[in-house]
């Protein structure tokens, strides 16, 4: 018996193809809504959070006397982390000052020998004038006493004595007053070269204050204290790593996409971003920067695609991600955490 168009078994089948259908369009529609979503939001969970990290090293050697601080404790910007024992380096700066003093001692002597040489110059050349003078006036006065011929030639003959003595005791006296610039050049010379002695014994002396500042350690940056390796009676060596120091309100994501998903991403893109640790969180970011090549390419062993071995592997790019919001206390970012950043290309 045929079904009639009131039978209700057609209308059955009527409504499961249209139900069938129904489903159909929606799983089509879903595949390619998730496709078109996937190509214009680009995730990946190859991602960490990273950040500054500061290695506190002493410039010098010594013993440590002290170290005030303790594993994740919090510190500020010139807070004491350690400190060296200075007694030997105190040693050294006293003697530094007590060489700046006897330069000193031996720069003032040499200042009054100075001002000595220059009182004898004015008053030498004081003589010589006077000298040059004397000799001048008798030279050019040419007085003869008016007696008998033998008188007059023995006082011409005197008168001649008289003004060659005079030229001879001027030119004594001028070369004397060289002698004394003589003296006064030298003077100034050795002035000079004990003010250079000076200042290098000041060199000393600022280089020896540098040195036993380095006995007190101080952080580098806001931050928390981790890896600390040092405890007091430590013998340490210039540049043994200590302890670092972390800042957390100066963190950024790094995520090594693969290059097939970058061909879209631009920097100033908005990021969203979920931290394993707050699962109910979302934190809002942008793309800051891409990295220059691969991450294979500055491993520490890059591929050598030059030697005819060479298989074509899809290469992952790092990109620097900087967070939006400022620091949340109670959802701290700690170097190290892994993130799943999803970045938005467009609509």
């Amino acid at each position: 018996m045929e079904n009639g168009p009131g039978n209700p078994s057609g209308s059955g089948k009527s409504r499961v193809f249209v139900v069938f259908g129904v489903v159909a369009l929606v799983i089509v529609a879903g595949v390619i809504f998730s496709i078109r979503h996937a190509r214009l939001n680009l995730s990946t969970d190859d991602a960490y959070v990273t950040g500054r990290i500061h290695a506190v090293a002493p410039k010098v050697a010594g013993t440590v006397k002290a170290v005030p601080v303790d594993d994740n404790q919090a510190v500020r910007k010139g807070d004491l982390l350690a400190e060296i024992d200075s007694r030997d380096y105190d040693v050294k700066v006293g003697d530094a000052r007590a060489a700046v003093e006897a330069e000193n001692s031996k720069l003032s002597e040499l200042s009054v020998r100075v001002d000595v040489a220059l009182a004898l110059q004015e008053a030498t050349l004081r003589q010589a004038g006077q000298d040059f003078e004397r000799a001048r006036n008798l030279y050019g006065k040419g007085v003869f006493p008016e007696a008998t011929l033998e008188k007059a030639a023995t006082a011409r003959d005197v008168a001649l004595a008289q003004v060659k003595a005079a030229r001879e005791g001027m030119n004594q006296a001028l070369a004397s007053l060289d002698t004394q610039k003589l003296l006064i050049e030298q003077a100034k010379t050795a002035l000079k070269s004990q003010g250079f002695a000076l200042e290098q014994k000041r060199q000393v002396l600022a280089s020896a204050l540098l040195t036993q500042g380095y006995t007190r350690i101080l952080a580098p940056s806001d931050g928390y204290v981790t890896r600390k390796s040092v405890e007091v009676g430590n013998q340490v060596a210039a540049g043994q790593p200590l302890m670092s120091v972390v800042p957390l309100d100066d963190v950024w994501i790094v995520a090594n996409y693969k290059e097939t998903q970058l061909g879209n991403v631009k920097p100033g893109q908005k990021v969203s971003i979920k931290v394993d640790m707050y699962p109910g969180r979302t934190f809002p970011g942008r793309v800051d920067s891409i990295m220059a090549g691969t991450g294979s390419v500055f491993s520490l062993f890059p591929p050598e695609n030059a030697t005819g071995n060479y298989v074509k592997v899809v290469q992952r790019i790092p990109l620097k991600i900087r967070l939006d919001e400022e620091a949340d206390p109670e959802h701290v970012l700690r170097v190290g955490m892994s993130v799943r950043p999803t970045i938005s290309v467009g609509r």
